[in-house]
């Protein structure tokens, strides 16, 4: 399947240059700023910026990468980039690359070229919001026209919030029935763009490599097996499509969390979040396989459900002020979370102890992915599920390890996980233990991602502390030495964690969202106090657990 085609004449009447700013959107199908730039220029400019804030090394990093973004993500927009610059260069063209402070390099770029256009993909992303504030402002007293299309997304996020009074919806359900039916064309499939123009003192760069970036890549056993860039987003899309019964009875809730040989969903977030592959242009090929087949799910489990939820959160995060914080924001639960940096550090290294939790945290940080099941899980562990650490600390740690990290999905879902927000049946743990299990009893996921308890049976592959200590030292693996004893008692940890939520959601509803700061640390040291007059003592006996 191929998106439509329509030929750019390349007999176009000459005009004056445009600049197309890329970052995301890196693709060149459904491209509509890439288009109009095009659209009556001498040139295009197709500029991309190296921006430290995401890619400068950062030495002191828990894991290599930079401050906010892993090497697995790095290397992936990379592979996107140098993907770009070859289909650029099929179309006549190239990608040039700069290094620095986006909005600078931008405003220095367009007093050095002859640029009567700037096109870019518009984006909802503060950062990205605060960034093209700065541009704006200069373009509009240079008198350079800006041209900034909504194709990140299905719909526009400020009509649907317009729709709705100017407050976004709060549920999945109303934001189906506010958003209804898209109404969009597909921009056309270039076949020639005007040439670079002169770049003039501009020292432009190839796409760089890790090493030129200043990464040296350590000995590592295993690297994400997806590579970005939009011929392998489209590859893959033709191979998800090509299995049209896959596609018709796919069920969100019922996808295996253990299978990494054959992830059980498409695995195309990566590519929509860097733009490798439009949104529009994938809804529509769904809805092209839904018409011939007799019968498909629905919303919201359906595939086109799942880019139904992006366009939710998308929606919800752009009108929400404060998102991404518990602190100023209206439409999060205030709980008074644990500030423990040792259980938090367990976590995020694989060592809780409870080998599907750690089997998952160990895929994150190999490959930089995990099903969405596998997800759900840790984040539930981490918060109000076993921890109770503050789900900002693990949204952060995400964001910076997934090659998929969108900052209005990934902050969505861990409002979601910790009931902070959106789901609210805090009730509902999943457990460390018997989930995994329910899908893989053999636990092949725990030996091929913890190879320590590859010889483990699988009687305790899953609670291997509860293994004799003749078959931890037959399997090789001695629970407290080689791997490992849990950092706190799932059984014990979940009753104390319901009770909390329960206290907090109380204290909320009381104060009808109106939580102080003081309100926060009465409520603390409550918890602190009830953890004392316990026997066994909880914190002691997590203390004696982690060493």
């Amino acid at each position: 399947m191929k998106p439509p085609l329509s030929l750019l004449n390349p007999n176009m009447p000459s005009g004056s240059g445009s600049l197309m700013w890329f970052r995301k959107g890196l693709r060149v199908h459904d491209n509509p700023a890439l288009e109009y730039a095009s659209r009556g220029s001498s040139c295009v400019y197709p500029l991309f910026v190296i921006d430290p804030h995401y890619m400068e090394l950062d030495p002191d990093a828990y894991s290599p990468g930079s401050t906010r973004a892993g090497i697995n993500r790095i290397r992936f927009l990379l592979e996107s980039l140098a993907d770009l610059d070859s289909s650029l260069k099929k179309l006549g063209s190239r990608l040039l690359v700069l290094k620095g402070e986006p909005s600078e390099v931008l405003i220095r770029c367009l007093n050095e070229w002859d640029v009567r256009k700037l096109c870019f993909e518009y984006d909802t992303d503060p950062y990205y919001q605060a960034l093209d504030d700065k541009v704006k402002n200069y373009v509009s007293a240079a008198g350079i026209e800006v041209f900034s299309p909504v194709s990140h997304t299905i719909f526009d996020p400020a009509d649907i919030i317009e729709k709705n009074g100017g407050r976004p919806p709060l549920s999945y359900q109303s934001f189906l029935k506010l958003a209804g039916e898209p109404s969009f064309s597909l921009s056309v499939e270039l076949s020639w763009t005007p040439p670079v123009g002169d770049v003039g003192r501009c020292e432009i760069l190839q796409v760089p490599t890790l090493k030129e970036l200043g990464y040296v890549e350590k000995h590592q056993d295993e690297f994400t097996p997806f590579r970005g860039g939009e011929s392998e987003a489209l590859r893959r899309l033709r191979e998800s499509l090509s299995d049209k019964e896959w596609v018709a009875n796919f069920e969100k809730t019922k996808g295996d969390p253990s299978a990494y040989i054959k992830p059980a969903t498409t695995v195309l977030s990566p590519y929509l979040k860097f733009g490798c592959l439009s949104s529009r242009y994938f809804y529509q090929c769904l809805k092209d396989v839904y018409k011939n087949v007799k019968r498909h799910t629905s919303p919201p489990v359906s595939l086109v459900g799942q880019l139904l939820w992006r366009e939710f959160f998308y929606t919800v995060a752009f009108g929400t002020p404060n998102f991404d914080k518990m602190k100023g924001n209206k439409i999060c639960k205030q709980i008074p979370w644990n500030d423990d940096d040792k259980l938090l550090a367990a976590w995020r290294a694989a060592r809780t102890g409870y080998p599907w939790i750690d089997a998952i945290m160990v895929q994150l940080r190999k490959w930089g992915w995990m099903h969405h099941l596998a997800r759900h899980s840790v984040a539930c562990f981490l918060t109000r599920g076993d921890l109770f650490v503050h789900w900002e600390k693990g949204r952060d740690i995400f964001e910076r390890l997934l090659i998929d990290s969108d900052w209005a999905i990934n902050n969505g879902n861990w409002l979601w996980q910790s009931c902070s927000s959106f789901f609210y049946q805090y009730n509902r743990i999943y457990s460390p233990i018997s989930f995994g299990r329910k899908y893989d009893p053999n636990g092949n996921y725990i030996r091929h991602f913890l190879p320590i308890l590859k010889d483990m049976p699988k009687e305790y592959i899953y609670e291997p502390w509860t293994a004799p200590l003749s078959v931890q030292t037959k399997a090789k693996c001695i629970i407290g030495r080689d791997y490992p004893k849990p950092v706190i008692l799932h059984d014990t940890a979940s009753n104390e964690c319901r009770k909390k939520m329960g206290e907090a959601y109380a204290l909320n509803q009381r104060l009808k969202g109106l939580v102080s700061e003081e309100d926060l640390r009465k409520l603390r040291r409550k918890f602190d106090e009830d953890e004392d007059k316990q026997e066994p003592k909880p914190r002691r006996q997590r203390q004696k657990l982690i060493k």
